[in-house]
């Protein structure tokens, strides 16, 4: 499916030349799964509605990106062309987060299961660990503390998981020793897991309103977002610097925590983004190798509003001008910002990532699709159109 792209550029007060993006082309994959969904509604979404969720690819040298399909429990390859090879999982296992280690080798949560795998050429596991918690008091001695999101440690070796059932975060070093590391807000949901610049694991926590970081030594340290039940998504380090970056599903916002913050003294910064309506929120986000960031803003569906009853709307691909990294706090009126609108509505977007073809490439949970922004050169203009 090859969808015309309309671009919108936002910025507010501007003055002087800017740099704005030119039309490039959106093309969206969907995926055929092959087979029905095993469970009736799982970790986000209710299947078969959607249930397409992370995306990476190998960064030493892959052409392909993977996806995780977990509610068909499926692990997906695709390649620049959109063609794809499905690899099934267990059935009922739930596959969700998926990362290449510093050998190349390909390692997937299974969410459902409590267990992280590692998938050999052929897409069949070789390698199994199980993440569950000791339980005396539940039935098989186990408590799953359902491994959601997959990050890898500075060493590109040492994997670590989100723990979203069990407000933990998990380390397994290269011989399988698990290590669990409880945070300090009760019922916090944590999601998502980077490392960062400085050595430190950093983890959004969706409930519990907060950013964790947990240092080298093993200490965690939990530091509390300004906006109430901003819903906390995905977290990405800041191009040479010790800070994170993250997106604020609730609250629209794109906000900058610094590496070096204590409990005393930390100052998170945020960016409000504009809305294409009022009913949208946020999904991922990520730097390009330009240092320009990357967000998916798309209409809720659980959030109807009088104007949009359906919910209506368009979804969005947004690019935010690298010069947010020297903007003021929380000011965004001299960045320039792009809205690349996407063809298909009601996606439910997720996650984002530039591809090693230097596209943009997306995933679409809630219609099972893939997509790629490819992207035109830029040119220089002497004003972008306003929008507050």
């Amino acid at each position: 499916m090859r969808g015309s792209l309309v671009v919108v550029a936002l910025c507010a007060a501007v003055s002087g030349p800017l740099k704005a993006q030119l039309p490039g082309t959106i093309v969206e994959f969907p995926i055929a799964y092959p087979n029905q969904p095993s469970v009736e509604t799982g970790a986000c979404h209710a299947a078969p509605t959607g249930s397409t969720h992370e995306i990476t690819f190998d960064a030493k040298g892959g052409q392909d990106l993977w996806i995780t399909g977990q509610n068909y429990d499926q692990v997906v390859k695709v390649a620049e062309s959109g063609a794809m090879t499905f690899y099934p999982m267990p059935t009922g296992s739930g596959p969700h987060g998926i990362e290449f280690d510093g050998d190349r080798r390909l390692w997937v949560t299974l969410e459902f299961a409590g267990q992280i795998v590692r998938l050999d050429a052929n897409g069949q596991t070789d390698r199994t660990i199980d993440v569950r918690l000791d339980c005396p008091t539940c039935p098989d001695g186990k408590l799953n503390t359902h491994p959601h999101g997959l990050g890898l440690g500075p060493d590109g070796m040492t994997l670590w998981f989100t723990g979203k059932s069990t407000g933990t975060v998990g380390k397994v070093t290269q011989d399988g020793q698990v290590t669990t590391y409880p945070l300090k807000t009760v019922g916090s949901v944590p999601i998502y897991v980077r490392a960062g610049n400085d050595g430190s694991m950093w983890v959004t926590e969706l409930v519990g309103n907060a950013i964790a970081r947990i240092k080298p030594d093993g200490t965690v340290d939990e530091f509390k977002i300004p906006t109430n039940n901003s819903r906390p998504i995905a977290i990405v380090p800041e191009p040479g610097s010790s800070a994170m970056w993250f997106t604020e599903e609730a609250g629209n916002r794109v906000s900058r925590i610094p590496g070096d913050c204590t409990s005393t003294n930390c100052v998170i910064t945020q960016f409000q983004l504009p809305m294409s309506q009022s009913n949208v929120i946020l999904a991922a986000l990520a730097f390009d190798a330009d240092n320009n960031l990357w967000v998916q803003q798309y209409v809720d569906q659980n959030n109807p509003t009088p104007a949009n009853p359906s919910p209506a709307g368009s979804d969005y691909i947004v690019r935010i001008d690298k010069s947010i990294l020297t903007a003021n706090p929380g000011d965004l009126s001299q960045v320039p910002i792009t809205y690349y609108k996407v063809p298909t509505t009601q996606t439910v977007m997720h996650r984002i990532v530039q591809g090693p073809d230097g596209n943009i490439w997306f995933t679409e949970l809630g219609s099972n699709k893939v997509g790629r922004l490819s992207l035109e050169p830029y040119a220089d203009v002497n004003t972008v159109p306003g929008k507050r």
